[in-house]
């Protein structure tokens, strides 16, 4: 796989991220906790088939990517982002605005289903199957250590996000669910919050 571009610690000033109507979004990290692990790769795609693959060595200061994943604009599309969103606040200050979560998404509208990974996904929704297989790689190596293995899965990690929403939302509209999920999309910054301060538990459970 060629068409994907690597940046060092932030995105391009200029790049066409900016002028995007939607972005899908994940990220790859040390270990599962943001406060003790470190964020080593953010994947952003708008749709098309170029990956742009954001590698975090030392730095974590990024003023163009958090001005493109703050742009209220710009829907982002996320696949568990609780997980993503507690790396980007925790290490770059970022308050995601205007998100689509597909893993909330087709807890609320597949119902039938018990499987809502996004190997899942992909498979019951756009008929893709994919492999997982470097899910667990280091990927706080440099970037020329990287295989392309690697890089293929990071890219496709973000490449069905666009397809595996337009289908969501078919079915969210269908069982007029869309109003309900967007909420609980709008909840997920504060969710993050609450992780970050230690409450994980469900607070609302009696």
């Amino acid at each position: 796989m060629k068409n994907y571009k690597f940046y060092l610690s932030d995105i391009d000033d200029d790049t066409s991220l900016k002028n995007a109507s939607s972005i899908a979004v994940d990220g790859e990290f040390s270990g599962l906790d943001p406060k003790t692990d470190r964020l080593q790769l953010l994947q952003l795609c708008d749709g098309s088939d170029f990956v742009h693959l954001i590698k975090f060595e030392k730095n974590y200061n990024a003023p163009n990517l958090k001005n493109i994943l703050e742009n209220n604009r710009i829907k982002k599309i996320f696949h568990f982002g609780r997980a993503d969103l507690g790396f980007l606040k925790q290490h770059l200050n970022i308050n995601v605005a205007n998100i689509f979560d597909t893993k909330i998404a087709s807890k609320i509208s597949r119902k039938f289903s018990s499987r809502h990974g996004y190997k899942d996904l992909c498979r019951d929704l756009i008929n893709i199957n994919l492999s997982k297989e470097y899910q667990t790689s280091d990927w706080g190596k440099s970037i020329e250590e990287y295989s392309e293995d690697q890089i293929t899965y990071a890219c496709k990690d973000v490449l069905y996000l666009h397809r595996i929403k337009s289908e969501l939302e078919k079915i969210l509209k269908r069982e007029n669910k869309l109003e309900l999920a967007e909420k609980c999309f709008s909840f997920l910054e504060t969710r993050t919050s609450l992780d970050l301060a230690g409450l994980t538990i469900d607070i609302f459970e009696h």
